[in-house]
């Protein structure tokens, strides 16, 4: 069973999304107070330093910022971010890529982990399937870190990390603000949100801050009415009884989103030299519907869909952490732990995979009752996916100002995800039923934990007052498993699921045991950087960095583990502030080994392997510019991102498919080869990230009646993309068509008070960030949708045209 556009309802949380913000690469540096971006304090190397002083491609945006490009969610930043691309479901459900590192991976949730690494503070919340969808307020600043960041991030942090760093708890005095914001969406509803923060003194040594918002986004794809008949129930029972509608389900603007959450911080002085931060954070977002536009000749317009079963998401996370600050001597001791739980619940149809296959080979003949009569082949699936993280990190830091410098420490990590996934078909008999479920013709109940475990430090070294070498590397070992049942009852099928089973542990709500297997690995990972600074305003560096991926367990049984795969990155980059205009870039070259491939195999299972390697050529920059109230800002990133070997049917380690391979498993090779065609040849694009990326935002502030007036313009750009790597596949989905979009808001601001009327958006751009069609690509995808066994193809698209008024005020 499978189905590429309902992965959100078969892995629960398909992908990652953080709805906050990633990297673009070289330093395109933004501060909390637009006015002045030359101090910026991060921590991308876990220790403070001067943004223009750490010797990575990173990004540093916040809360003005943030503010100012009307940031909501991911989407909204990521236009902004040259080297960063963005696939996404709906909310909650996106995934993100660095510089080009993709590969068309379709997130199942017994799939590979993340490529990118998101944490909250000091801890990492990418979950299996991706980070957590948060709403972007009272945050100090995110940063984002491209390129391998494996030495002191780790696992899954092999393209980049994104670090979401909130505003502590403020010992000065007692303060706050709130914020309202009425929007409307083009060709939708109306939205809003309200949020707001006061930051409490208890004591000289001690603060809270409590921050909470609600948000609702307003829905803009319609739910049309439509019809079809199924042919296996026509031909015995008549077109009337074969005919279903979707009458019950009909309804404009139906993809609304509700998001609400609250933070509460608190922090204790003990002394000058210890500090204790304790963090609860909690969020619940409920979106109804679905996010993609259809594309066939049932819908009359864009933004319109024709759906069969109810749709919804529930996306509940909360979030527990400590973080113990203090010296040893005069070394800094960061002792940081956390705990994270969250639950997914997604109502997703399904009634393309039936329609399709009942259309081409007549699968619906096959469900019927306990009476023997037939059923509508209907199918919708329920799913309920539940995520437990746990993490553990001590690090010590020697003074940032000595010649000699190391950061080192230990880590450890656990995260498992139960999951619960009900493929359902009303009424179907007993014998065709899953043993132990109402109505399911599969089920995927299964528990996967990812356990990490690694040793990690860098030592830098001040060969002279400007010229500084810093090595390090990160010991590290993964031991991931994956149990449980996965498939049909044994009346349904003789060889899979049930009929599969085999005695071991069972995970409760399964029926058997038909999978249980895990992998473990152990490995080092190295990096060197040398840093020039030529004077105290530029500064140039090379660096070698290596990041890697853990490997995981193909849920198909019969198939073996998948390995790791690693990006090693060859980068030389610069940082320079010449007066009002600053100037940085990167140019690089990324050899991805190895790549854990995954897409659709025998009965649309998910299944993964390492196949290949791919080069990334690129070079990123932005130039900024700043003089009395007026800024400009370019950024824009070009990635030459291509295979370099052959991509093969059968997995063959020669990576050349007119070699003879082992085409059915059993160890002996097949001369003949007839099997193993060429699926990708070298030289192909990689997916989903375009070419070239850039985007450019003016900003102008002035006085106005004793006020701080502002106007700004912004435009983005994004490229043409592949949609599948696979030349087949690609040919079918098609590629997704270059697309630009324009922002633009004016406002005024006084001491204690701000109102900002904008638009997103402006001229409603139908830019494809994703295609999906629920029945495999290569088995019912016509593109056109309109043949009697062509597939649905759904377009996700980007938010249309929204405008909206904000107002806020501090007390």
């Amino acid at each position: 069973m499978h189905s590429v556009r309902a992965l959100v309802a078969k892995s629960g949380a398909v992908l990652l999304a953080s709805t906050m913000l990633c990297s673009t690469g070289a330093a395109f540096a933004q501060q909390a107070n637009s006015n002045n971006d030359d101090d910026i304090v991060v921590t991308a190397s876990k220790r403070e330093q001067n943004l223009q002083d750490v010797p990575m491609a990173i990004t540093a945006l916040g809360t003005e910022k943030l503010n100012e490009l009307q940031v909501k969610e991911f989407q909204d930043v990521v236009k902004f971010l040259p080297s960063v691309t963005i696939q996404t479901l709906g909310p909650g459900f996106s995934q993100v890529y660095f510089r080009g590192v993709a590969s068309g991976e379709n997130a199942n949730h017994s799939a590979s982990l993340p490529t990118v690494g998101t944490y909250l503070d000091e801890m990492p919340i990418t979950t299996i399937q991706g980070a957590l969808d948060i709403h972007a307020y009272d945050l100090a600043r995110v940063e984002a870190l491209a390129g391998p960041q494996g030495t002191l991030y780790g696992a899954s942090s092999m393209a980049g990390t994104i670090k979401l760093v909130t505003n502590k708890p403020d010992t000065s005095g007692t303060y706050g603000s709130a914020g309202l914001e009425l929007n409307s969406v083009a060709h939708g509803d109306i939205g809003g949100v309200a949020e707001g923060f006061i930051n409490a003194k208890i004591s000289d040594s001690a603060a809270l801050r409590l921050v909470g918002w609600y948000r609702h986004d307003g829905g803009y794809i319609d739910n049309i009415a439509g019809s079809r008949v199924y042919p296996s129930l026509e031909a015995e029972q008549g077109t009337a009884a074969a005919t279903q509608d979707n009458a019950a389900y009909v309804k404009d603007d139906y993809n609304d989103v509700d998001t609400y959450g609250a933070r509460l911080a608190l922090g204790i002085d003990l002394d000058d030299d210890w500090t204790l931060r304790p963090t609860v954070m909690g969020q619940i977002q409920n979106a109804d519907g679905s996010f993609a536009q259809e594309r066939s000749t049932a819908v009359t317009r864009d933004l319109q869909t024709v759906q069969y079963n109810p749709e919804r998401s529930e996306d509940k996370w909360i979030q527990a952490a400590l973080t113990i600050e203090g010296k040893l001597g005069n070394w800094d001791l960061t002792v940081t732990g956390g705990h994270l739980r969250r639950k997914t619940v997604v109502d997703s149809d399904y009634s393309d995979y039936a329609y399709f296959y009942d259309a081409l080979y007549g699968y619906g003949v096959y469900f019927y009752d306990n009476n023997g009569d037939l059923v509508s082949p209907n199918q919708y699936i329920h799913g309920i996916d539940r995520y437990k993280k746990s993490f553990f990190e001590a690090r010590i830091a020697s003074p940032a100002d000595a010649r000699v410098r190391f950061i080192g420490g230990v880590f450890w990590q656990r995260q498992s995800h139960n999951i619960e996934q009900h493929y359902i078909i009303d009424d179907i008999a007993d014998a065709i039923t899953v043993t132990g479920t109402d109505s399911d013709i599969w089920l995927t109940k299964q528990l996967r934990i990812d356990r990490d475990y690694a040793a990690f430090g860098e030592l830098s070294f001040d060969i002279t007052d400007r010229l500084t070498i810093t090595g390090g590397g990160r010991l590290y070992k993964f031991d991931n498993s994956l149990v449980g049942f996965f498939g049909y009852s044994a009346g349904y099928s003789s060889r899979t699921g049930e009929a599969a089973c085999f005695a071991g542990p069972e995970v409760s709500g399964s029926p058997c045991t038909n999978l249980d297997k895990s992998t473990s690995d152990t490995d080092f990972i190295p990096k060197v950087n040398l840093t020039y600074k030529v004077n105290d305003d530029v500064l140039v560096y090379g660096t070698f960095s290596r990041g890697f991926r853990p490997g995981g367990i193909n849920r198909r049984g019969t198939l073996p583990p998948y390995g790791p795969d690693t990006l090693d990155n060859y980068e030389i980059g610069w940082k320079t502030s010449f007066g009002p205009v600053r100037f940085n870039g990167a140019i690089y070259q990324e050899d991805w080994n190895n790549i854990q491939l995954s897409f659709l195999g025998a009965n649309g299972l998910t299944e993964i392997r390492n196949a290949g390697i791919a080069r990334i050529r690129g070079i990123e920059a932005d130039l900024s510019f700043r003089q009395g109230g007026f800024s400009l800002s370019l950024g824009g990133s070009y990635n030459d991102a291509e295979i370099r070997k052959d991509f093969c049917k059968i997995a063959n380690p020669e990576f050349d498919c007119t070699i003879d391979a082992d085409l059915d498993g059993s160890g002996a090779i097949d001369a003949s080869n007839e099997e193993n065609e060429t699926l990708a040849p070298a030289g192909t694009q990689l997916p989903v990230t375009a070419k070239f990326k850039g985007n450019a935002v003016a900003r102008y502030d002035f006085p106005v009646s004793g006020f701080d007036g502002h106007i700004q313009f912004a435009v983005n750009y994004i490229g043409k993309r592949r949609s599948d790597l696979r030349t087949y596949e690609n040919a079918i989905v098609g590629d997704f068509d270059a697309y630009t979009t324009a922002d633009i808001s004016v406002g005024v601001k006084g001491d204690d008070w701000s109102a900002e009327l904008f638009a997103t958006n402006l001229f409603d751009s139908r830019g494809v960030v994703n295609s999906a069609v629920q029945c495999g690509e290569s088995i019912c995808g016509d593109p056109d949708g309109i043949s009697s066994t062509g597939g649905v193809f759904y377009d996700n698209v980007i938010r249309p045209r929204l405008i909206g008024l904000k107002v806020s005020k501090d007390f």
